[in-house]
């Protein structure tokens, strides 16, 4: 059924089940676009590096944001909506007086209430008409589309209604975020406090009981570098069938922390190639992938592999493999070497401008620190897991309040 044939939405709130069908209005009877502009330096500035995409929150505290640059003016419970790129999704409904810098498009309500034309522009029929751009490189929405298309609203009393549910679900999907940024910020904290500074011989911050000082080796006396598979590209990959599983450093930058758990993970196989021509480069459990490559100080990022039973794996294009040469306990490297004690080392050796790499033989000048003892690195290497485990349960959460926020949006507006 088309847009125009619908009177109700999908799901409505039981109260209004036998109300009357929601009216259809042109866009500019529901919103005032504002154009009032300012460049006062007592009030702070919102541009779009400021707003978290899609979330409608901002990422720092911009109170302080002050200068004399020229912008849009607005209130609080206007409405912030990003017409450039506008697939970025960059949209606020602040709660202070300020001023939008760039290509904000700043309304503000008529007769209608805020909350529900707030989460109006962000519902389905809003987003085709305001993602129908016009140029290539800088999409832009286009306002005379934007403000002749008809958008269907119920009552007042019903606006409120679906105004506070979506406002309830932000804020619980807000509160899901800051306790995921928290507990990433505990665990960098403890990377940087768990493993000894440059220079040092024992960590600041130590399981009770062990007292020795660790070792400091080269990266070359502890771990050997099989021969990867830099020669496999993209084109030769697929997930859904083959012998042999490739990692990429891509994988790496982007899909994967500190672990590559082979049983648990989606990583696509080589398509045209046999077992024969890669075993001396299949992986074992323990080993380093490293990306030799990236666009900013990403490179170097490594993942331990575990979880590996019966597959063949291999690591294809701009990784380096380092295998150690001892049995370590598990886990430990893949936190270690991501951690930025060990990382700054790599930043001085890095080469390129645009695209940033770290060679083999640079990677085999740094040093490591590890403690001799066995259960240090256990509790160790358990310890971040457990952190990883945690974090990836609050991701799987906000994920499934962003999926049902998605759904709500899609069956309570028209």
């Amino acid at each position: 059924m088309s847009d125009s044939k619908k009177k109700v939405p999908k799901r409505r709130f039981e109260e209004f089940s036998n109300a009357n069908d929601w009216e259809q209005r042109k866009f500019t009877d529901v919103l005032d676009r504002v154009n009032l502009v300012s460049n006062s330096n007592k009030i702070p500035k919102v541009e779009f590096e400021d707003i978290v995409a899609g979330e409608g929150r901002l990422n720092k505290d911009i109170s302080e944001k002050l200068d004399n640059r020229k912008g849009t003016l607005f209130h609080p419970n206007s409405i912030l909506y990003g017409k450039l790129r506008p697939y970025l999704q960059n949209w606020l409904q602040p709660t202070f007086k300020g001023i939008a810098l760039g290509d904000f498009w700043v309304f503000e309500a008529k007769d209608t209430d805020a909350k529900f034309d707030y989460f109006l522009i962000q519902a389905d029929k809003y987003q085709r008409i305001a993602n129908d751009t016009s140029g290539t490189k800088m999409p832009r929405s286009d306002w005379r589309l934007v403000s002749n298309s008809f958008f269907s609203i119920p009552k007042k009393e019903e606006q409120q209604k679906i105004g506070t549910f979506f406002q309830q679900l932000d804020d619980t999907i807000a509160l899901h975020q800051r306790k995921l940024e928290k507990i990433k910020a505990l665990k960098t904290a403890y990377l940087s406090e768990m493993f000894p500074a440059e220079g040092e011989s024992k960590p600041k911050r130590r399981f009770a009981g062990f007292t020795d000082e660790w070792e400091q080796r080269n990266l070359m006396s502890v771990f050997e570098f099989p021969v990867s598979t830099n020669s496999l590209s993209r084109s030769q990959l697929n997930y859904d069938n083959g012998e042999i599983k490739s990692v990429h450093y891509g994988d790496i930058l982007v899909n994967y922390d500190s672990i590559l758990e082979i049983a648990k993970d989606r990583i696509p196989f080589i398509t045209n190639g046999v077992i024969d021509k890669y075993k001396p480069n299949l992986l074992e459990n323990g080993d380093l992938i490293f990306a030799d490559a990236a666009e900013d100080e990403t490179v170097g990022k490594a993942v331990e592999v575990g979880g590996k039973t019966n597959e063949y794996i291999v690591a294809g294009l701009h990784t380096i493999v380092a295998r150690p040469r001892r049995k370590m306990a598990k886990f430990f490297w893949g936190y270690y070497i991501n951690s930025s004690i060990y990382h700054n080392q790599l930043l001085r050796l890095m080469q390129g401008t645009k695209v940033a790499s770290i060679s083999k033989s640079n990677l085999q000048k740094t040093y490591v620190t590890y403690p001799d003892n066995f259960v240090e690195q256990q509790k160790i290497g358990a310890f971040f897991k457990q952190l990883d485990n945690t974090i990836a349960l609050h991701q799987r959460k906000l994920k499934k309040l962003q999926n049902i926020k998605k759904a709500y949006l899609n069956e309570m507006f028209i």
